[in-house]
């Protein structure tokens, strides 16, 4: 289970995220249910919404992404 400091750190580096750093998360991440975004679905989606629906998927798995924070730093 996620701590709510890990919630805030979540939402922190999927905000500093660009598109691109985006969908490699949705690319790598390992989620407990299959991801399958279609490309045109991830370049025509709101940025916004795309990073709302990436936290979303992590915190249904309840499993912080492993390599996240070397990409947003």
């Amino acid at each position: 289970m996620l701590m709510p400091g890990q919630i805030e750190e979540l939402i922190s580096l999927v905000g500093s995220l660009d598109r691109a750093g985006l969908i490699r998360q949705f690319d790598v991440y390992q989620a407990n249910f299959p991801l399958d975004f279609t490309p045109d679905f991830l370049t025509a989606t709101p940025l916004e919404r795309l990073k709302h629906i990436f936290v979303a998927v992590v915190l249904q798995s309840q499993r912080m992404p492993g390599e996240m924070a070397v990409e947003a730093a």
